[in-house]
């Protein structure tokens, strides 16, 4: 009998194990819905794929990182994270992973992350319903090295259902409902505000502007516009006229001195970008941003820095 009852403990303890697993699982996604809906609200990255990978980058929020650093995400400190640190061992021993207050802080941090990264700017073109786009886009972008990393989110999404809180399937309180990222964090597609007879005119930051032709110079764009070239100079933060590219963005209003609410930051590229292409990109001034961030007009910028752009 006791021999029985020995075998029937052990066969039982494995489903044990699997129903706490499942549980925990669950009981993460319960906890942390309301905020990934806030944060697909505010920043238009799908619940589904921030639950997804908050559950599956944390280990249901048990990992070191979440448990000690309340970094559910894994995101690394890169050369523009001013807050609190950790080391922990990932690609390789004793990295750098951020630490923040509170889990509601690492969803926040985890949306503008992809929000101000250019390298993920593509994925906002996606709908909000298309999880899997939104999967297969993220190893895309270099979020993960793991070639199965799509197809877990997608597992984890389809398994427990994420994709209902995609179309809202929960009440959240009175979340601020900001522009489509795409809108403003893609400057370089901007709305066509009005045709006149010669050219479109475009819009970036609810500033107009023209793109350079083949051959045009600053002085021809101000004629054709009934301005002065000292006003069109002053427009574009010069105090002379440089050469003109096909494609480069030319004012023919004054800059804003910040950026429309929701675009709070610009995530550097690469090393070698200007404040002064940064100004002209977001249809910011240049003294604008220098005093924003307290940097010099020339100051040398490097990839992941962030600059400020209201």
């Amino acid at each position: 009998m006791k021999k029985i009852l020995i075998i029937l403990a052990t066969a039982v303890l494995p489903l044990i194990a699997v129903a706490a697993t499942t549980s925990t699982k669950e009981e993460y996604l319960h906890k942390y819905a309301r905020i990934a809906v806030n944060e697909m609200r505010r920043t238009g990255i799908p619940a589904s794929i921030t639950l997804a990978q908050g559950l599956l980058e944390s280990g249901a929020g048990e990992s070191v990182l979440a448990t000690e650093g309340n970094n559910h995400f894994g995101i690394k400190c890169h050369k523009n994270w001013t807050g609190k640190t950790m080391k922990h061992d990932d690609d390789t021993k004793g990295e750098c992973f951020r630490v923040y207050p509170s889990a509601e802080a690492s969803y926040r941090d985890h949306s503008d992350f992809l929000r101000y990264n250019d390298r993920y700017k593509f994925l906002f073109d996606y709908k909000c319903t298309d999880y899997k786009s939104w999967a297969y886009g993220l190893k895309k972008a270099g979020y993960a090295t793991d070639p199965t990393y799509p197809d877990k989110l997608i597992k984890i999404i389809e398994t427990y259902r994420l994709n209902r809180y995609d179309v809202g399937k929960i009440e959240v309180e009175s979340p601020i409902v900001l522009e489509r990222p795409r809108k403003v964090v893609a400057p370089n597609e901007p709305e066509c505000v009005h045709f006149d007879v010669c050219r479109p005119v475009f819009e970036k930051n609810g500033v107009e502007c023209v793109f350079a032709e083949e051959g045009e110079t600053y002085a021809v764009i101000a004629d054709a516009y009934d301005l002065f070239l000292k006003e069109i100079l002053s427009f574009n933060d010069l105090t002379e006229q440089r050469e003109l590219r096909p494609g480069d963005i030319v004012y023919i209003r004054a800059k804003k001195d910040r950026t429309v609410k929701g675009l709070d930051k610009y995530i550097v590229a690469q090393d070698g970008e200007t404040l002064y292409d940064i100004s002209q990109r977001f249809g910011v001034k240049l003294k604008s941003l220098c005093k924003l961030n307290s940097l010099e007009p020339d100051a040398a910028l490097v990839h992941e820095q962030d600059i400020l752009l209201r």
